[in-house]
């Protein structure tokens, strides 16, 4: 079978071994436990149990090695034959100056090693392949010289050229094929698919040639002859060798050369001499680059990943075993892998945790650091022999690492000493191992050496170097048997003495390896140290000093390895003596003592066989250098025997000696075991004494005897006499002691004095024991005295109790007397706590009398005292689940109801919490209800933060009241109430609240604290009006102290302002070119200081603002004709009034919607301080009004006014030279009516011009221009004053303007007022010119927005009336629904006749004479050339009329 075929064929599985836990925890006795099965295979596998998982220990981070090199090809035994045999005829060749050139067959290289072997027969060429290919194929051209052609006519020339190499000694093979291809570079090309050849230790020189002619010198004709046809003739064609100086014909030669080579040339002599030098012996070499256990694994998993084009981890077991084995059997392809092998652990660290004082381990490292399975722990087990050797022997005693890749190997080969081996596998791929047991490793050794001979001729140790692999395959079919097994990560593989065993990884791992020798092993070890001395082969260490080591101490020995040690002792003794009596024969009679382990081994080995001597050695006084064994005496010098001498460690009397305590040690187990039998037994009659025993047992543990059943019965009756005193002394001892003692029951006490009557010791404490059981027995009589008695105290039974606890034994009666202990106590405290008198209890401690009572003996009182307490605690859970769905429903029950359950629940004697939950609530539900009474009852309407209180309270109470529903009704309507007077007032986002705006400004003569305060609110950082009043929370509940704030707020605010006014008149105008210098100056509310011409002074602060920051008028929307007005308006009419945002701080709506809210608030049953203001206001307003109205019916005043109305009457009657232009986009408006935005009435003014001046066609061209164009134009043109205002009348004027102005309410007046104040003085060009310039931007989109405005106002007007319409009908329907369910008008419909009258102003602005409040008291006044009459009603009779009676709840 060819071995490096495809087809290779796994060896049957080595025996596999999972131990139980048991097992596992005696590593050595296990291994011994198998031996007899696994030994007949060599190796085995063992499998921990799967939750033995030792943590890794190696520090990955440090560790760093140096892996070998290995070539596949050169490992196995027969393709390195084939291989050397190539590198001796490339050699050959390359010598000569001629590059080797092998033929391809089949598209294999041709195997020229077996078609060396001598002439082949058709037999050999059947066997052999490579010849069958030639006989296929034919020879060829090429294979000249291979000793297949047929012989030509030089033959006897080569005859001839043969036998004068013959005579020289040397041999040229004949099977070698030779082509001559000389190169001028002289280099060679290697045909060889391989990166290296290694031909030899010495370099191959250079090939050079040299050819002497034309040598005039006599004395050196005859030398020139030629070796082979002895003539000198011819010269020209001669030849000198380079290493001999010899000289040869060209064509003497075979074969014959065509010319003279060029170079350096040899002769055939000298070439073959070279080529039989023999080879170095082969071994591995170091790799250059270091590695880490990262660096490394990274290598190994790309190698194997692109090696098989697969991931690593998918790779089958099988593919790369047979891969591995094609690649050793090829010598065509050179795969190279690298192996960390033997790397000490001491150096780099194991992979098991190691206990060191370096640093502590933590419990589940101590485990595995002390485990027997521990590779650093089983060499030095006690029943390890290694562990008597002292040194630390690196790979035996100390483990050795391994880090491996796919195809790393390890050869064939035996442990040293032939010892045991363990393999563990940490961690990565499976590792591959064959072996073969120990009674086939000679026949192992056997079929290599007759494969391989040549390498055994070289290397007569060749198995023992680690480098040698032959395929298994090739083994089994000479008859060798050879099992195989994968190795995992967490399994043991054993190899046993003298099993040989080789391998390789199939990926990257991480592996650890030590060597361990048992009992069992030292007759293996005897052999070895033989069968060293035969291969004259270093030992390790001297087996005879081990053995002797043991000797010397054999009470330190286990027994069973004392016993083995006593059979090899007895052994080496007599084979000792049988030398000494040879050597004292031979005349050797001097000797001397020596401490052979006090010598380093080098200085104590056989000159012979090298074995390291310890009891005897033979040496020379005149050759100190050396000495010989006694098995080689012969073999020390040629010396007279007298002149050598014995040096030895023990003499032959000291040997029995030591032999004789051993046999001691032997028979020491029986003698300790018959003194063990005799007093267990009991066989003499006498009881041997505790002290006694302890001393047997400690004996077999110091003498270390073996476990038996005998000292296993040893040691129980140690154990059970030891439990017995502990129990006795129990008993006896004080009563602290006799608590914590478990007590006995009687029949345990009774038991115990029998144990201790039987045991095989004498007892002295047996008498106490009996002691103790008289006392029990007397209390038991007393015990069932008391209780076949009538009842007894519980003082009486507690103190029977007490005495039986100090006897220390449970006795039957005093387990009674605790049961009616624990009765009556029971009984007391449930009588306790039902007491009448008693504190009542929580459900909590009622169920934990009955849990307790639960765990108590039964008995009738018991038992009725439990149901009793039963019964009542399902009452009380009842009545407290009542009031939990009380205190928890959505549907809130009414007052009477939760007393009725409250009243119930009284009559339980126990404590309820949700019961006393629902009184607290109850409670406070009567004091709010009082609450409500009371605020109900009193002089004036509540407040709405009383009443906004009390609904906070009632809705957070789990109580149904009836007056919650109504309060909640009257908080509404007050809120609804508040926020249409909120929409009425206030400006949209505004800063203000209501109130604020309602109350006077009472600081408002400060310009700084003023605007200060604006900013403040716009931030929302700001005190309210109110606070600035002076007016508490208090306060504002009290009517009589809000009118009085307010009136005094009045005076402050008008105070205020007139010193506003003159403070800020004193500040420059931004319209002046130059101003003076000036500390104040005026701030916009945007915060800069206004200059320009878009800057406007209020008139009212006299402040000045930019016209971009705040809310100006429009002219355009006041100077538009009408059908009733000139087309040339009045410039005293224009709208060009301004108030700041800082003054004017609401919206200001007309005195009639005030009026509204007012008939609103006096339906509210709720007192509210905006409520309160609005009155203050609107009385001030009025009275602000009739004074204005006083001032207007003056005969001074109505004289200017007559004057206006003529004025104006003049200008509408002017007869007009065209139609005047129409402004579609801007509504007519009348004189007086009220107006939108700021409220302000929108008259119709028309421009006073030069009516004369301008001729018609002038008056066509501006009506034709833009609305902003003609305004400007006008502007040159405006003159003024119209009217002649006298100081008397014009300061009465301005006063009431600047109270008017104050006023958050819009009145006519104001309005007529502002006009004559207008028309008394000049036009203000800048202000108007300003105006107009603010208009412009907006003036270019009006148009198309006052259309779309115009469509949106009639579609949201459409929306209003049609939701207004379903809403009456809605409401109709509910209250016909209501008014039928109920004979009173609910609350309800207050706040809906609220909204339906507050809903809109218009209802309030059609006629003042609908409105039954207004009818009397009426005040009316005629302006001049107008013709209107407007009619205002006096509010003081509303103002002070009382709130309607209230309604009870």
């Amino acid at each position: 079978m060819d071995p490096g075929s495809d087809d290779f064929l796994p060896p049957p599985e080595c025996p596999v071994f999972e131990p139980t836990w048991a097992e596992f925890r005696d590593p050595l006795g296990y291994i011994a436990k198998i031996r007899p099965i696994a030994e007949k295979s060599g190796i085995c596998k063992i499998r921990p149990p799967t939750d033995w998982q030792p943590p890794f220990a190696v520090e990955v981070d440090n560790f760093r090695f140096t892996p070998r090199i290995q070539r596949l090809n050169e490992l196995e035994a027969q393709t390195r034959v084939k291989l050397n045999y190539l590198d001796q005829i490339a050699k050959f060749w390359e010598i000569q100056g001629s590059s080797l050139k092998i033929p391809n067959v089949e598209r294999r290289i041709l195997d020229l090693y077996s078609l060396s072997k001598p002439e082949p027969t058709e037999e050999d060429i059947e066997k052999n392949p490579e010849l069958k290919k030639l006989q296929i194929y034919g020879a060829g051209p090429k294979m000249m010289g291979l000793g297949l052609m047929a012989r030509d006519k030089t033959l006897r020339k080569k005859d001839l050229f043969l036998t004068a190499l013959d005579k020289e000694g040397v041999i040229c093979p004949r099977t070698v094929l030779m082509k001559e291809e000389p190169r001028e570079d002289g280099k060679l090309m290697s045909p060889l698919p391989r990166e290296d050849l290694n031909h030899s230790g010495e370099p191959c020189t250079k090939m050079t040639m040299r050819l002497r002619r034309n040598h005039s010198s006599a004395q050196f004709i005859d030398s020139y002859l030629c070796r082979i046809c002895s003539r000198g003739d011819e010269d020209d064609k001669l030849l000198l060798c380079e290493g001999c100086d010899d000289n040869y014909h060209i064509f003497c030669l075979m074969p014959p050369l065509p010319e003279i080579p060029r170079g350096v040339w040899r002769c055939p002599k000298c070439i073959m001499a070279e080529c039989k030098r023999p080879p170095e012996a082969f071994g591995f070499e170091q790799a250059t680059q270091e590695y880490t256990l990262q660096s490394f694994g990274e290598m190994a998993d790309t190698f194997k990943a692109d090696y098989f084009s697969m991931p690593v981890h998918m790779v089958p077991t099988e593919l790369v075993e047979k891969e591995f084995w094609r690649l050793v059997s090829s010598i065509e392809e050179d795969v190279t892998v690298e192996y960390g092998a033997d790397i000490h652990s001491k150096e780099f660290g194991s992979g098991f945790p190691v206990s060191s004082s370096k640093g502590s381990l933590s419990p589940e490292e101590e485990e595995y650091a002390t485990s027997g399975w521990n590779l650093n722990v089983m060499p030095v087990l006690d029943q390890s022999v290694l562990c008597h050797i002292n040194a630390d022997i690196s790979g035996m005693k100390v483990p050795w690492l391994y880090v491996g890749m796919v195809f790393s190997a390890f050869c064939w080969h035996i442990e040293d000493h032939w010892s045991y081996s363990i393999n563990y596998l940490h961690w990565g791929e499976p590792k591959t191992w064959y072996g073969v047991p120990s009674l086939a490793a000679e026949q192992l050794e056997e079929v290599m050496k007759k494969l391989t001979p040549e390498l055994f001729e070289s290397q007569p140790d060749l198995l023992h170097q680690l480098v040698t692999l032959m395929n298994p395959n090739t083994l089994m079919s000479h008859g060798v048997p050879v099992v195989r097994t994968n190795q995992c990560a967490g399994e043991f593989v054993i190899t046993f003495p003298r099993a040989y065993h080789s391998g390789f990884n199939q990926g990257y791992n991480f592996a650890e390896a030590v060597n361990f020798c048992t009992a069992d092993w030292l007759p293996a070890g005897r052999q070895c140290i033989e069968h060293y001395r035969r291969l004259r082969r270093y030992c390790v260490f001297s087996h005879e000093e081990l053995i002797c080591k043991m000797a010397a101490f054999p009470e330190k020995l286990d027994l069973n390895l004392a016993v083995a040690v006593h059979k090899e002792m007895f052994i080496m003794v007599q084979e000792e003596r049988r030398l000494r009596k040879a050597l004292l024969e031979k005349g050797v009679t001097e000797a001397e003592r020596e401490a052979f382990e006090l010598l380093p081994d080098d200085e104590r080995q056989c000159m012979k066989c090298k074995t390291t001597c310890f009891l005897s050695a033979l040496a020379c006084y005149d050759c100190p250098d050396g000495l010989v064994c006694l098995t080689h005496i012969n073999d020390l010098c040629k010396c007279s025997s007298s002149r050598q001498y014995l040096r030895y460690r023990y003499t032959l009397d000291e040997l029995p000696a030591m032999l004789h305590k051993l046999k001691i040690r032997v028979e020491s187990f029986d003698t300790w075991a018959n003194k063990v039998r005799v007093a267990l037994e009991v066989e003499d009659g006498r009881k041997r004494s505790f002290e006694e025993l302890r001393a047997l047992e400690s004996e077999a543990r110091e003498r270390r005897f073996p476990n038996s059943d005998l000292l296993q019965r040893l040691r129980n009756c140690l154990n059970e006499a030891e439990a017995c005193v502990s129990q006795v002394l129990g008993l006896v001892s004080g009563q602290e002691a006799r608590i914590e003692t478990p007590q006995l029951t009687l029949p345990e006490l009774r038991v115990l004095l029998e144990q201790m009557g039987n045991l095989p010791c004498a007892m002295h404490q047996i008498g106490d024991v009996k002691d103790v059981l008289e006392q029990v027995e007397a209390y038991q009589i007393e015990a069932r005295e008391a209780l076949a008695s009538p009842p007894l105290s519980v003082g009486l039974l507690r103190s029977l109790l007490e005495k039986g606890q100090q006897l220390g034994v449970e006795v039957p009666e005093a387990h009674q007397l605790q049961q009616q202990v624990e009765q009556a106590r029971w009984l007391d405290e449930v009588k306790q706590a039902l007491a009448p008198s008693a504190q009542r209890g929580s459900l909590v401690i009622m169920q934990g009398l009955l849990v307790t009572g639960a765990k108590i003996a039964s008995s009738p009182s018991v038992d009725k005292a439990r149901a009793e307490l039963q019964e009542l605690l399902t009452i009380a859970e009842r009545w407290e689940e009542k009031a939990h769905f009380c205190l928890e429903a959505r549907q809130k029950h009414p007052p009477a109801t939760l007393e009725a359950i409250i009243r119930e629940a009284e009559n339980i004697p126990v404590y309820l919490p949700n019961i006393q939950a629902l009184k607290d609530a109850l409670a406070k539900a009567h004091a709010w209800i009082a609450d409500v009474d009371e605020i109900q009852n009193g002089d004036h309407y509540p407040c709405l933060d009383d009443l906004e209180g009390l609904v906070a309270v009632g809705r957070d109470l789990p109580v149904g009241l009836e007056e919650l529903r109504q309060l909640e009704l009257q908080v509404l309507t007050a809120h609804s109430w508040r926020e249409k007077a909120s929409k009425t007032f206030l400006k949209k986002n505004s800063c203000y609240t209501l109130l604020e705006v309602l109350c006077p400004c009472a600081d408002a003569g400060s310009d700084t604290s003023k605007r200060s305060r604006w900013i403040e609110k716009e931030l929302g950082l700001y005190r309210s009006d109110t606070e600035l009043l002076g007016l508490s929370a208090q306060d504002l509940r009290d009517p009589g102290s809000v009118i009085v704030a307010f009136k005094e707020g009045e005076q402050k605010e008008k105070e205020g302002i007139l010193q506003l006014r003159r403070m800020n008149s004193t500040k420059p105008s931004p319209l002046a070119t130059s101003t003076t210098a000036s500390s104040a100056t005026s701030i916009c509310v945007c915060g800069q200081v206004p200059a320009g011409v878009g800057a406007l002074q209020c008139d009212l602060c006299q402040d000045w603002f930019h016209g971009q920051c705040v809310s100006v008028p429009r002219l355009l929307s006041s100077s538009r004709p009408t059908s009733t007005s000139s087309p040339l308006l009045a410039w005293w009419e224009w709208d060009t009034k301004f108030l700041c945002p800082l003054c004017m701080r609401s919206r200001r709506p007309r005195l009639e919607t005030i009026l509204a809210l007012l008939v609103a608030l006096q339906r509210l049953p709720v007192r509210l301080p905006e409520g309160e203001a609005l009155q203050c206001l609107t009385e001030r307003a009025i009275v602000w009004q009739g004074r204005a109205r006083q001032v207007l019916a003056s005969e001074d005043v109505t004289a200017l006014l007559g004057q206006l109305a003529q004025l104006r009457h003049q200008l509408q009657d002017k007869p007009r030279l065209e139609k005047p232009p129409t402004y579609p986009s801007a509504p007519a408006c009348e004189p007086h009516r009220e107006g939108c935005g700021k409220d302000m009435p929108k008259q119709v003014p028309g421009l006073l011009l030069n009516v004369d001046s301008m001729t018609s066609h002038e008056k066509v061209a501006s009506v034709q221009g833009s609305d902003l164009e003609v305004l400007s134009s006008l502007l040159p043109q405006l003159t003024g004053p119209v009217l002649n205002l006298p100081e008397a009348t014009r300061a009465p004027l301005e006063e009431l303007m600047l109270e008017g102005d104050l006023l958050e309410v819009t009145l006519d007046e104001n309005h007529s007022i502002w006009q004559l104040l207008q028309a008394g003085q000049p036009p203000d060009i800048e202000r108007i010119r300003t105006l107009l310039e603010l208009e412009k931007p907006e003036h270019k989109g009006n148009r198309t927005r006052g259309r779309d405005l115009e469509k949106r106002k009639r579609r949201r007007q459409q929306k209003i009336d049609l939701s207004r319409k379903s809403k009456d009908l809605v409401q109709e329907e509910l209250q016909s629904k209501k008014a039928r369910n109920s004979e009173i008008k609910p609350q309800g419909a207050q706040q809906e006749e609220f909204e339906e009258e507050t809903d809109s102003e218009n209802i309030f602005l059609t006629s003042i004479e609908h409105s039954p409040i207004l009818k009397g008291n009426k005040n009316s006044f005629q302006q001049n050339g107008s013709g209107s009459t407007v009619s205002l009603p006096s509010l003081t009779p509303l103002l002070h009329q009382p709130y309607p009676q209230q309604e009870e709840l």
